[in-house]
């Protein structure tokens, strides 16, 4: 912690000649003084005039969608078309957390009980959003919309290795919130726990690795009124059947562990195929990753962008490595996809892991992968698939694979897993739904769909006639 830089600077990870402006660490004190100071005036608007002016920063932020994405391609190295999605999904989460409003917001009247009641929800105070990389502005940014229209004041710690993009979308932001309603906090670990630790933050919601998590529960453990929502990720796994459609598990497998090169906490990481179709799945899905090929994140066609950063880089060199069966799609790293461009790009990798017990001592199954990395498992009954499921202690997203609705039910109801898919790749979340991750990937505070229910408190009222 003592030696991180109190300012940095970014270099494009698809282009490492490219260099953005060097950013400072906030002062976090300072920061919380000032949510701290905003906050009664915003929480006293209506939730109607909260929303108003939100809708405003809805507009400003659609007119900005391909400036923002473009930036996110640029500085995170997630390819342009997945950027545009990303920005598509930030605009549509307004609506969607309107929506919630109107369900979880209102004063609710009471007319069972002894005397005249109703139950009111009340905002916590300000809110520290700690926002990951790889949507480095969705993520946050669902957040930060749910605390915001509830009344709370937000304190939006960006990814530094995305803060160039949290900038700009905090000016967006900031253009038609009162003064310090919404603010960027840049800064890398310890500033993040600083200000997750401030008494005077009320609620925080943290996106990143299993290690701080825990590190910022235990932490917290003895303020029991702060409310604590963390998304930690996962180790995703797709079931595979005998009877499932083979060309469609391995399009979606293929997609899965390589959207946004394996960036995700939904990626596709694992997968677990019935003997009988083994050998045709994984001749399908080699066929299938053959589309992913490394190039420039800012080129419309590009599918298969760079990782995120030097350490990312080694640390797949270190997941490659791992003699746990064989490596039937080697990888392997890039050092430039043409000569003016050099960047951290690699290949996809599949390894079909022979031996259990040395594979659950393994990097690929103790960690979150973040990298284009798969380890296949081969099983011969369904309690074999789902006994080896549930032995790697993360739960965030499954897929199974199958044709028959009654096996996908009897499997899911025995998986230890926040989200359950059925012929889907794991990255199909959209945010229609809640999405949160039971065990190692989360704490029971899922985000997307509903999440403002975690950005306030509820007041039960009543009163003699």
């Amino acid at each position: 912690m003592q030696n991180e830089p109190r300012a940095w600077q970014n270099f494009s990870p698809g282009d490492l000649s490219f260099a953005f402006p060097q950013v400072a660490c906030a002062d976090v004190s300072a920061c919380v003084a000032r949510s701290v100071a905003a906050f009664p005036l915003w929480a006293s608007r209506s939730l109607d005039e909260r929303r108003d002016i939100l809708s405003g920063c809805r507009e400003k932020l659609s007119l900005a969608t391909e400036s923002l994405a473009t930036l996110i391609s640029r500085e995170t190295g997630k390819p342009l078309r997945e950027a545009r999605l990303e920005m598509a999904a930030v605009v549509a989460k307004f609506d969607l957390t309107f929506a919630d409003g109107e369900k979880y917001l209102r004063d609710v009247v009471v007319e069972d009980g002894p005397h005249p009641a109703l139950v009111r929800q009340r905002p916590r105070g300000p809110a520290a959003v700690i926002g990951p990389f790889n949507f480095p502005v969705h993520l946050g940014h669902g957040a930060a919309l749910a605390y915001l229209l509830a009344g709370n004041t937000v304190l939006f710690k960006p990814s530094p290795l995305a803060v160039n993009v949290g900038l700009a979308y905090a000016q967006i932001m900031q253009e038609l919130l009162p003064a310090d309603v919404f603010q960027l906090v840049p800064g890398w670990g310890e500033t993040g726990r600083g200000l997750c630790l401030d008494e005077a933050v009320r609620s925080v919601c943290f996106t990143g690795s299993v290690p701080v998590g825990r590190e910022l529960s235990s932490a917290l453990a003895t303020d029991t009124s702060k409310s604590l929502a963390l998304e930690l990720g996962g180790k995703n796994s797709v079931i595979i059947l005998a009877d499932a459609d083979l060309d469609l598990a391995a399009t979606a497998v293929a997609d899965g562990m390589c959207l946004t090169t394996g960036q995700r906490c939904n990626a596709t990481s694992r997968v677990l195929v019935q003997r009988q179709v083994a050998d045709a799945f994984l001749e399908r899905l080699s066929a299938s990753l053959a589309r992913y090929q490394p190039g420039d994140p800012m080129n419309e066609n590009t599918l298969l962008g760079p990782l995120i950063s030097f350490a990312a880089h080694e640390r797949y060199e270190c997941l490659v490595s791992a003699r746990v069966g064989e490596w039937i799609v080697p990888g392997g790293i890039l050092e430039k996809i043409h000569p003016e461009m050099h960047g951290y790009y690699v290949l996809p990798a599949v390894v079909l892991a022979h031996d259990p017990l040395a594979l659950d001592e393994s990097l690929l199954a103790k960690a979150e992968t973040f990298a284009p990395v798969l380890v296949v498992e081969i099983f011969d009954e369904e309690d074999e698939a789902i006994r080896r499921h549930e032995a790697w202690k993360f739960g965030l997203t499954v897929s199974v694979f199958t044709s028959n609705a009654t096996s996908f039910s009897r499997i899911g109801s025995h998986l230890s897993v926040g989200n359950l898919y059925n012929n889907l790749p794991t990255t199909f979340s959209p945010s229609t739904l809640s999405f949160g991750g039971w065990g190692a990937s989360g704490n029971g505070h899922p985000g997307g769909r509903g999440f403002v229910r975690f950005a306030v408190q509820e007041q039960a009222i009543q009163w003699k006639t």
